[in-house]
């Protein structure tokens, strides 16, 4: 078992009759030397009391946002302390309003204004589980990073058979576990990330560019300062919001990100290159804007620096990651771009896949980190993708 000492777990308790486990699950926290602070919502106490968790964690236990006068932004402190927020159980209405932004209870304002991950572990009716809206929310949460812990199959409190049993506490404490290790496993690490597309302007108003939105970018930067990471993100136009607790830097152009990244680096432990910088640039820029009446004009393209490669070659003290976005011969291409621009790690990422690359939610990836890997490509959420690239980074970084 990993030394959680000196952890803090903040464990949110919604109205379902499963809210009985979360005593269970509340006693192996504070056994494994987690400081656990509870959070309950109306609902929840009215299946189990409030003097249950206070005795098993020997801490008050919040369950409104008034009822601590000398906290007057409880929601806010919760949040600060807090190096995980596990909602065990997590009903249907809990996971819409959290969806959806709704915060009208201590409970989801807490998770809200969260620093860190957030857990939830759903319990509820199989037909509210399967419900196409309940399958939405979920499916935003996990976009937006909330790990979950997926419900059991069996026999329900109202007696039908199915899918919505809330997982055993202690399959819900092996995930709190592995989250808890992630949360500080790059603390005092310095991590560069790249997100977006670049322009290369043709004149005034036109440019070449490509379809990234920077999802991906944006999401391994927010990923890499839930793990601790001091994190740099250099980006290309996008209309997304810094990731909390993320430096930002905006560039526009293939030539403005080199100097960017070439400048961030100097001390950085690791370059995740997200962005989709272009491969070309005109060769002169027009100063004013060309006239369709003076016919199609010939345009020089010019080749951009590739940025990795020239930090490959004869490379520093810098774990590189690179990103190869391919159509065909995926796994083979993207060995060929770790070994030719010397890179320690290499996402292949198929973007002629059916709701995979630019602008998706998912990808067809792999993460390799050597010629000689066997990789395989499989759909996974740009989340999950995230994770597994800085569970490696973490793993060499060591």
């Amino acid at each position: 078992m990993a030394d959680l000492s000196g952890k803090t777990v903040l464990l949110g308790i919604t109205g379902g009759i499963a809210a009985y486990k979360a005593a269970e699950l509340a006693r192996l926290l504070v056994k494994s030397g987690v400081t656990v602070k509870v959070v309950m919502t109306d609902s929840a106490q009215k299946f189990v009391t409030p003097v249950t968790f206070r005795t098993l964690t020997g801490n008050p236990v919040a369950t409104s946002m008034w009822s601590d006068p000398t906290s007057p932004f409880p929601h806010i402190s919760l949040s600060e302390e807090a190096d995980l927020i596990v909602v065990a159980p997590a009903t249907a209405n809990v996971i819409a309003r959290v969806a959806n932004g709704v915060a009208d209870d201590l409970l989801t304002t807490t998770i809200l204004a969260a620093r860190g991950t957030v857990l939830m572990a759903p319990a509820m009716n199989t037909r509210m589980y399967l419900n196409e809206k309940t399958a939405g929310n979920i499916k935003a949460l996990k976009a937006s990073g909330v790990v979950m812990v997926e419900p059991e199959e069996g026999q329900l409190a109202c007696g039908d058979e199915g899918v919505g049993r809330m997982a055993e506490p202690g399959e819900i404490f092996q995930a709190v576990q592995r989250e808890l290790a992630r949360s500080s496993e790059l603390a005092g690490r310095k991590v560069v990330v790249t997100a977006g597309p670049t322009r290369e302007y043709i004149d005034p108003v036109r440019f070449i560019s490509n379809p990234s939105t920077g999802k991906m970018g944006f999401i391994l930067a927010g990923r890499a300062a839930k793990r601790g990471a001091g994190v740099t993100l250099i980006s290309g136009p996008t209309e997304l919001y810094c990731p909390p607790g993320v430096a930002r830097v905006d560039v526009v152009t293939a030539a403005e990100m080199a100097g960017a990244v070439k400048k961030a680096v100097r001390g950085a432990d690791v370059l995740v290159m997200a962005a989709a910088v272009a491969d070309y640039t005109p060769a002169k820029v027009s100063p004013l804007k060309m006239k369709k009446h003076e016919g199609v004009p010939d345009i020089e393209l010019v080749s951009t620096e590739d940025i990795l490669k020239s930090l490959g070659v004869g490379k520093r003290r810098c774990l590189l990651v690179g990103f190869a976005a391919e159509t065909d011969n995926v796994i083979r291409n993207a060995k060929g771009k770790l070994e030719g621009k010397g890179l320690d790690l290499i996402v292949a990422n198929q973007v002629a896949s059916p709701g995979s690359g630019f602008g998706a939610d998912t990808d067809m990836a792999a993460v390799i980190g050597s010629r000689s890997e066997r990789a395989k490509l499989r759909m996974m959420s740009k989340v999950e993708l995230a994770d597994e690239v800085l569970d490696r980074v973490a793993a060499i970084l060591g």
